[in-house]
């Protein structure tokens, strides 16, 4: 039996204006929810928005009230960020990747979100002609909305059946028409959860070399990759990365996950010191300024958007980092549970004729963490998507995301314990009402 009436759904969606429900964005499916709870007091098992759901890192926070009682809220914080967390981010960087980075290199930006954002707009200007973006799908949305702002233009697969070597004559057949600027993609993913694997990434990055592309390489779910013994500094294993294969990469490393800092918007760009360094004549003629890559990112485009980031956020940035990389704080550890919640709700689902869509890396099973997706026999992911509403559970379509399989993604980070039996009775529930 259904929890919700497809009449009280349909009022929802005429009511938010909401063009399409099967297409439904992360925050159109997410404004739903809260008026279908509203109007029942039912609550929402919420698979939808991707917000932590963990307590915050309270070594942070001291720090960063800290930092006010100094007094550091009264000046402008300097664009390129401030000394102690740059510092810091690059002893991170080595300490969990194994990567020299110097601490120039290293630049603080509200979020990757204006990391990535800021970095488009560098990558796809720095040389004319070059200045498509390639998306290795499925992803962030977002990001793709990012270039719908500044006007740039973007082309994407789906990784699904290009894993392993056969990436390789996917990636040259995108590249070979010397137009893309930039790849992006997410590792561990969002939305599948898929890891690309080392054979994957130098693959990536040979090419990123031969074709003089820059690969943005988004570690939002840094070290979430639970199947291995990750979080131990200077002591491998390390996460698999781009850096170790090419210098054309950025990396964007957020506070939002691994510290659960998201209310505060921090995250940081480590930009390969060679391409911080590397000089473009259409970036100077553009800036009027010298055309260095990382001076015109950080000084011409980022302070442009954001003027620099918030000075006592930074400083509990810096504050974190440098614990993990003592290892007084185990940020892995601390986010492990996410891994915990993923296990109970895929073993529900497909206990209930669900199934894994991203099931597979290139040569082992995906591994439990923050995101994970389910299909339903036939069903496509957006008519998925409005069946789970009507049993109380939101989530956003793969097809948003630019996968071409059908299913959902569902997040773990709203879960409670309370929560589990009530999916269970109501996924019991789809399942009779479905029948495969």
């Amino acid at each position: 039996m259904k929890i919700f009436s497809e009449e009280l759904v349909a009022r929802a969606v005429e009511e938010l204006h909401i063009a399409d429900l099967s297409h439904a964005t992360i925050g159109e499916v997410l404004l739903v929810a809260q008026y279908l709870e509203k109007a029942t007091g039912i609550p929402f098992i919420r698979m939808d928005q991707g917000s932590p759901g963990l307590p915050v890192n309270q070594r942070g926070v001291e720090a960063e009230k800290a930092a006010l009682d100094r007094g550091v809220g009264s000046q402008y914080p300097a664009a390129a960020g401030v000394a102690e967390l740059k510092y810091e981010a690059s002893r991170f960087v080595k300490a969990f990747l194994n990567v020299d980075v110097s601490a120039r290199s290293c630049v603080p930006t509200v979020g990757s979100v204006a990391g990535s954002f800021g970095s488009f707009i560098a990558c796809t200007q720095r040389i004319p002609g070059k200045d498509k973006v390639l998306f290795i799908d499925p992803g962030f949305p977002i990001q793709k909305s990012q270039l719908r702002v500044i006007g740039a233009e973007w082309v994407e697969f789906d990784i699904y059946n290009y894993r392993g070597e056969r990436l390789r004559a996917k990636l040259e057949e995108m590249l070979s028409a010397g137009d893309i600027a930039a790849i992006v993609y997410s590792n561990p993913n969002n939305p599948a959860w898929i890891c690309l694997e080392d054979e994957e990434l130098k693959i990536i990055g040979e090419l990123a070399t031969k074709y003089d592309t820059i690969v943005m390489e988004d570690l939002a779910y840094f070290c979430m990759d639970f199947r291995r013994d990750m979080g131990h500094p200077f002591r491998p294993p390390y996460p698999p990365t781009v850096a170790h294969y090419t210098d054309n990469y950025i990396l964007m490393l957020s506070s939002s996950k691994i510290f659960s800092y998201a209310g505060q918007r921090m995250a940081l760009i480590c930009i390969s010191d060679k391409l911080f360094e590397k000089h473009y004549p259409a970036l100077a003629e553009r800036y009027n300024d010298a055309g260095v890559f990382g001076q015109t990112l950080v000084a011409s485009i980022l302070y442009m958007i954001t003027s620099g980031c918030t000075a006592s956020t930074q400083y509990a940035y810096a504050e974190m980092l440098r614990l993990s990389t003592e290892g007084e704080i185990n940020f892995v550890e601390d986010t492990r549970e996410y891994a915990v919640r993923a296990e109970r709700m895929k073993r529900i689902f497909t206990d209930n004729g669900f199934h894994i869509v991203y099931d597979n890396d290139a040569t082992e099973r995906v591994g439990d963490g923050f995101f994970f997706t389910i299909g339903y026999g036939t069903m496509s992911g957006g008519d998925l998507l409005k069946e789970l509403l009507y049993y109380g559970v939101s989530s956003i379509s793969l097809s948003t995301t630019g996968s071409e399989q059908q299913g959902v993604r569902a997040c773990t980070s709203r879960m409670r314990e309370e929560l589990y039996p009530v999916m269970e009775e109501r996924m019991r529930a789809f399942k009779e009402d479905h029948p495969l």
